[in-house]
């Protein structure tokens, strides 16, 4: 691995034996605390997630939902802790609609992230589950600078939200968004997150949180209920692995998206596409077309996986991709409709420590403020519920108690079996296209996990658009559009191309050492000890 700057960005890696990689500095530093405290990394990642709640509001809540990667030292596990769709919901209640709503009621889904952050502590935190929610209570209570990008997002996303319930009263104060640097305090929900600090979270399930939200919930248009909460539960899952070369990616399996990364991966290995220059026309454009074939098999098939026509496996044998892999045309795009592969937004955060345990993590309302929808206490709703079709036939038709798509995916790549880097790219779909790119980045070029997220980006928009950033060089600009490219730069502010924290394990001697990246495109910092 290298460790240079070929892109333009003034970060330098950070090297630490314990590390915290997050999109807001106060987070990061709240996570380290956890492992000053002797905590480890899971704590260290539980504690930045709860304290994201607070001070990255635009992206995450305690109504979230989150997944993670965890790796104890020995084994890689899996979490799922996505929240399933109201027992009232069907495509009979949805029958005066085309598709499913954005904000509102008719987007919430019942929220997971809770139930992960007691799971994940339960099983592998050292500290008590309580101290966890230190930072996150003190920073509600008593106030914290508000960071310029997030100041940015918070007016931006305003008039998008602004007529939800309970939105104006949580978040517009004096008919606007904080300025950048202005202290913004929310006591209520420090109440909220303390309420579930001391239950464990079961506040949040079967008792007075959840009774405030069902309330609220029959008062403004929804349709949640008691049942719906104290049903819910998060779940393990076994990580899902493809090849990339020496090297093995690991997703979450369906209903995470994660699988539409690695499917693009083993096509561009199928193609070769490696022997072309890095930053060159020829190289972006195959992974594009690779991109654009995992996104038309993954939207048709991609489901809660007991809804699914296909199984993940199937999307990945190398037969199937190298029959789709066959569709790509070197010197020119295309256009793909989904394959038959039947054989017969959001913060992330990483962390590590001195014992070799690592996180990825991921926890997402997912469009900004999510639905909108904020109850009383501070509880900002995800609109998951927006990632489900109303399409009759389709795999993932909405149902109750049923998992919707997911667009969140923690990212753990591994090497003859041991851990090498944790790392993930938020920003909706851009999620597995930022991993193609990290992981090109880092398995073919060598880059460290700064200098792979400092190479310029380009992203397929949720309309199929093709953007890139405004550093791309023009000469590889230039030459996707000789391939037939419609080709959009994007202004040199934009925050479309998502936003990536990354960890590599390195082992010095008889000591694990990590190095760290956190993206510039945020305001966010990685830090350690």
């Amino acid at each position: 691995m290298k460790i240079e700057y070929p892109s333009s960005s003034a970060r330098s890696p950070v090297i630490a034996q314990q590390l915290v990689a997050t999109s807001q500095p106060l987070a990061t530093q709240a996570g380290l605390w956890a492992l000053q405290q002797g905590g480890n990394a899971v704590d260290a990642a539980l504690t930045t997630a709860i304290t994201l709640t607070v001070v990255e509001p635009t992206m995450n809540g305690i109504g979230a939902d989150g997944f993670a990667l965890i790796w104890d030292g020995q084994q890689l596990h899996g979490m799922n802790a996505s929240g399933r769709a109201p027992m009232a919901w069907s495509p009979e209640y949805f029958k005066s609609q085309s598709k499913m709503s954005a904000t509102g009621w008719g987007s919430v889904t019942v929220p997971g992230a809770v139930s992960g952050w007691v799971m994940m502590s339960k099983r592998f935190g050292k500290l008590p589950f309580e101290m966890l929610f230190e930072k996150a209570i003190h920073y509600a209570n008593n106030g914290f600078p508000v960071s310029p990008v997030i100041s940015r997002q918070w007016r931006e996303q305003i008039p998008t939200f602004e007529n939800q319930p309970g939105f104006k009263e949580a978040f517009i104060r004096e008919g606007r968004a904080p300025h950048p640097g202005e202290i913004w305090r929310f006591p209520e929900q420090a109440q909220t997150l303390r309420k579930i600090a001391q239950t464990h979270g079961k506040a949040f399930y079967e008792g007075e949180l959840a009774n405030d939200i069902v309330q609220f919930s029959n008062a403004t248009g929804g349709c949640l209920t008691l049942e719906d909460f104290a049903t819910h539960e998060a779940n393990w899952v076994n990580p899902l692995g493809c090849q990339y070369g020496d090297y093995e990616l690991f997703e979450i399996p369906p209903n995470g998206s994660g699988i539409a990364a690695q499917m693009a991966l083993k096509i561009l290995d199928i193609l070769g596409a490696r022997k072309y220059p890095h930053l060159s026309a020829k190289r972006i454009h195959l992974q594009i077309e690779a991109m654009r074939l995992a996104f038309a098999d993954v939207y048709q098939h991609l489901s809660d996986p007991n809804a699914m026509h296909v199984k993940a496996e199937d999307l990945l044998n190398s037969i199937y991709l190298k029959n789709r892999a066959a569709l790509i045309d070197i010197n020119k795009a295309g256009s793909y409709a989904p394959g038959d592969p039947h054989s017969g937004g959001t913060v992330y955060l990483c962390t590590s420590d001195c014992s070799g345990m690592m996180v990825s993590y991921i926890q997402s309302n997912f469009k900004g403020f999510g639905s909108g929808v904020v109850t009383p206490g501070g509880i900002a709703l995800q609109n998951r519920g927006m990632g489900f079709s109303l399409e009759p036939g389709h795999p993932n038709l909405v149902a109750p108690g049923k998992r919707p798509f997911h667009t969140i995916i923690p990212g753990f790549l591994m090497k003859n079996q041991q851990p090498v880097m944790a790392f993930g790219v938020m920003g909706g779909n851009m999620q597995p296209q930022g991993h193609l790119q990290m992981i090109m980045n880092f398995v073919d070029e060598q880059l460290d996990p700064q200098a792979c997220s400092n190479v310029p980006r380009w992203r397929i928009t949720d309309q199929g658009a093709l953007t890139v950033e405004s550093h791309m060089p023009s000469d590889v600009v230039e030459g996707l559009r000789s391939l037939g490219h419609e080709v959009l730069i994007m202004p040199a502010d934009s925050i479309d191309f998502g936003s990536a924290q990354a960890l590599t394990r390195i082992d010095s001697g008889n000591q694990i050492t990590y190095i760290g990246g956190s993206d510039h495109r945020r305001d966010g910092m990685v830090a350690g000890f």
